[in-house]
């Protein structure tokens, strides 16, 4: 099993999930995985929100990591295994170990949107003491309708099975501040692509960002430059445009255009609710992928 511990630093793509007629592409999706390996990306992260986690069928997300997991190799795999009940998310990280991850991603019980402190540290709790699998905590206020507060973090990273957390409130106070309530050892990582540069000043292991999928070799170099710089033109110049896209069109859709753009993948086929983009949509992302390239 790979380890991603408090030595961590480096980059996870929440691989998109390429699609023909409904069903999973797996031959397209292990060619992306190594494209984004390739292009000096340091682990993978299917079953995201960008991997359209929440349509996939059961069989599918299986399907899915065991696909990844197979093609990085070496490379550290965290697969997505949110659900909604404590028995959902146990069966979801059972079935990731089964295909192989290394690790599983949980989020708080979302729907409700006013989970308080002490039950989302219940939830979680009952899923680390039962657990496959190491867990990294995934913080996505938008869609589970608050964060997790930094002090429930705290308490929950003592607990053997809590490795780290994925941060997507695009709340740098917040981050900052479970960096404060957290031990060194545990791994913290920026989920906004726009963010990763302050964060890595800051102090973060690295970050889980879409934009690894289609520019792998621009997180790679910022990597190497965050701390000059070169890496401040590469957040500001090369990523947040096409950032600001994926926010405006949706994560999916976006990401996988832009693959497109780029001859990665063969389509850009969504699963509903989601909708493919209009062609002057594709047209702004391509030019910002090329525009990106060129920097």
């Amino acid at each position: 099993m790979t380890s991603i511990d408090g030595s961590f630093s480096g980059v996870l793509c929440p691989i998109v999930t390429p699609l023909a007629d409904g069903e999973v592409d797996e031959e397209t999706l292990s060619s992306l995985t190594e494209f984004i390996l390739d292009g000096g990306v340091d682990g993978l992260f299917p079953c995201g929100t960008t991997g359209e986690f929440a349509s996939l069928a059961p069989e599918q997300r299986e399907r899915v990591i065991g696909t990844v997991a197979e093609a990085a190799g070496d490379a550290p795999v965290i697969a997505g295994a949110a659900g909604t009940s404590v028995p959902e998310t146990l069966r979801r990280i059972e079935e990731a170990e089964s295909a192989g991850a290394d690790a599983a991603a949980i989020v708080g019980p979302y729907f409700h949107t006013a989970n308080g402190p002490e039950g989302t540290q219940r939830f979680f709790e009952a899923i680390a003491e039962e657990s496959a699998l190491p867990l990294y905590l995934y913080n996505i206020p938008m869609y589970v309708g608050d964060d997790v507060d930094a002090e429930t973090v705290g308490t929950l990273a003592e607990h053997d099975a809590v490795r780290g957390m994925k941060d997507t409130s695009g709340d740098l106070s917040y981050f900052l501040s479970v960096d404060r309530h957290t031990p060194e050892e545990f791994v913290l990582m920026q989920g906004f692509d726009t963010l990763l540069v302050p964060a890595l000043r800051m102090g973060s292991n690295g970050g889980v960002h879409a934009l690894a999928n289609v520019i792998p070799e621009v997180f790679a170099e910022l990597l190497k430059s965050a701390n000059d710089e070169r890496g401040a033109e590469l957040q500001r110049e090369a990523i947040a445009p096409l950032f600001e896209l994926c926010v405006e069109h949706g994560f999916a859709p976006a990401t996988k255009a832009a693959l497109v753009h780029r001859d990665v993948i063969p389509s850009d086929e969504v699963k509903p609710p989601l909708v493919e983009l209009d062609e002057d949509a594709k047209a702004d992302i391509a030019d910002a992928v090329d525009r990106a390239l060129e920097r």
